[in-house]
């Protein structure tokens, strides 16, 4: 049986029992780093893995690239993974073999979202869906795969970008998550939702359908995107909703990526990185996040986290 049969097992019973903070893990090193920090899952990012490899989240970045960086982050840090799979990379077949591959990757789950192809990421306007019945499709072979590869233990999550997208709006996204959730979806995410009562009754209006979250329907899932079009809200907050697990996708890239930024300017403008080396990660930070002793035997993969 796949290993992502053992992380859906895993992440649904953390679901049962609070809402999961899952940080965004670009690379196997930052999921180490959200392990030893004492989170209990990570998320996977398509739109960091696209900006890590220098291209924008419009799904250029293969299947095969997202399940081998997938298994990466895995197999180090030994968390329950929600992992972003865009559009599905294509039509039914191709739903089927990403779930498949998700799956013997490791990842506990996968959200696929109802956006036509090329997507744009959910906090942009300009988005286009595709009909309902296309995406339920979609969905029944994505909980078919889920059953096949791991007893319907590895977690289909629909997203619907219904809600910020003109002509459809918020009283269609609960319809069409209605509609995903009657096609086998275990988990929701209603993206780009712009106020905290809008979160609060979506969560209300999926409580009445059937699933596996405590309290009734599917599990439901929110995006703390930073520079988006949702508040900030608490994980307590999101908890307060009725909602089972908070994504934080592209955070730890954006911190990232202002620190190489900010080095490579003082690099520049000074010659010298040595007022810099405060900011940076010392050479022992860094071998302890890799659980590595020089001069000692390194078993891969030494996986990271706190007993």
């Amino acid at each position: 049986m796949a290993a992502g049969r053992a992380m859906g097992s895993r992440l649904r019973a953390l679901m049962a029992q609070e809402c999961v903070a899952l940080p965004g893990a670009f690379n196997g090193l930052v999921g180490r780093m959200v392990a030893d920090h004492g989170f209990k899952g990570a998320y996977f990012s398509g739109g960091a893995l696209s900006a890590s490899t220098g291209v924008p989240d419009i799904g250029l970045t293969s299947v095969d690239v997202f399940s081998s960086r997938i298994k990466e982050v895995v197999s180090v840090s030994n968390l329950p993974l929600i992992a972003d799979a865009d559009t599905g990379f294509g039509e039914g077949e191709m739903v089927r073999r990403t779930v498949e591959e998700y799956c013997w990757a490791g990842a506990a789950g996968l959200h696929i979202e109802d956006q036509v192809f090329p997507k744009r990421c959910g906090h942009l306007d300009g988005k286009a869906l595709v009909p309902q019945d296309v995406f339920c499709e979609k969905v029944e072979r994505a909980a078919e795969a889920s059953r096949r590869c791991s007893d319907g233990e590895f977690i289909i999550c629909a997203r619907t970008d219904a809600a910020g997208v003109p002509g459809e709006g918020f009283d269609r996204a609960v319809e069409r998550a209605t509609a995903y959730v009657k096609s086998g979806a275990e988990m929701i995410f209603p993206e780009g939702l712009q106020s905290e009562d809008d979160f609060r009754r979506f969560a209300e209006a999926m409580r009445k359908l059937p699933g596996p979250a405590p309290g009734g329907g599917p599990f439901m899932l929110a995006n703390m995107t930073e520079f988006g079009k949702t508040p900030y809200l608490t994980l307590e907050e999101f908890q307060g909703h009725g909602y089972h697990c908070v994504i934080y996708p592209v955070s730890t890239l954006r911190a990232a990526m202002k620190g190489v930024d900010e080095c490579l300017k003082t690099l520049k403008e000074q010659g010298s990185l040595e007022t810099f080396l405060p900011r940076m990660q010392s050479r022992k930070e860094l071998y302890e996040a890799m659980a590595y002793s020089p001069l000692e035997e390194w078993s891969y993969p030494s996986q990271s986290g706190k007993s």
